[in-house]
């Protein structure tokens, strides 16, 4: 590695991963998911545009049987592979958009998606790495939905992170692609009245009792 990387640490956890200073970087919601989202000793895990593969460096501290991670970024690809070479458990970085491709099937699927849809929030200007990341570009909440519920064998476990203020569709997106929603945890900025975060285990052909955790509070 040299000066365009970074080596930096997930908080909440004792895994470090390089990153590339250009590209999007681990931040809040990297961690959150990370806290969140339920790994257990031999199951296979799938995140869907794995980036730099950070989320799956920590799953492997687990004891997963496999990590799969999808990622439409060649360099981001590479990334990953270095992230992962030394982790100790088997996997793969397929290459591609994960929205056109036959998904292996898993037990748990992650993902910490783009948040915004195309047509707003539209500083498009930035980017290529960022915007992909970003935005709704390839992999709208729909589709990801759909991917999802095509990977996971039945009662297989989909942890996600997104916007607060989504939570409407996110929840008729996971209804109508087979999901019951069984934990919801909402984040909030100390500065705002408002959550800006939502967590989310959705289970495949699951029931329909959701468990709201207590809030977290964001201190800056």
């Amino acid at each position: 590695m040299n000066d365009h990387y970074t080596y930096d640490y997930i908080h909440g956890t004792t895994t470090y991963v390089y990153q590339r200073k250009d590209m999007f970087r681990i931040n809040t919601d990297t961690s959150l998911l990370a806290a969140f989202m339920q790994i257990k000793q031999g199951e296979r895990i799938l995140d869907i545009g794995t980036n730099n593969g950070a989320l799956l460096a920590v799953a492997a501290t687990k004891q997963p049987a496999y990590l799969y991670g999808v990622e439409i970024q060649e360099a981001a690809c590479k990334l990953a592979e270095h992230n992962l070479k030394d982790c100790g458990v088997p996997f793969s970085i397929l290459a591609g958009d994960a929205g056109n491709m036959t998904l292996p099937k898993v037990d748990v699927v992650i993902c910490n998606p783009p948040y915004f849809k195309v047509n707003t929030h539209a500083n498009l200007n930035e980017s290529d790495y960022l915007r992909i990341a970003r935005h709704e570009c390839y992999l709208p909440f729909p589709l990801l939905c759909k991917q999802a519920a095509s990977t996971l064998q039945e009662k297989g476990r989909f942890y996600l992170v997104h916007r607060a203020d989504r939570i409407g569709e996110l929840m008729k997106e996971l209804l109508q692609h087979r999901f019951g929603v069984r934990t919801l945890q909402f984040v909030y900025d100390q500065n705002k009245e408002e959550a800006i975060t939502v967590l989310i285990e959705a289970i495949k052909d699951g029931g329909h009792h959701t468990h709201v955790l207590p809030p977290i509070m964001l201190k800056r």
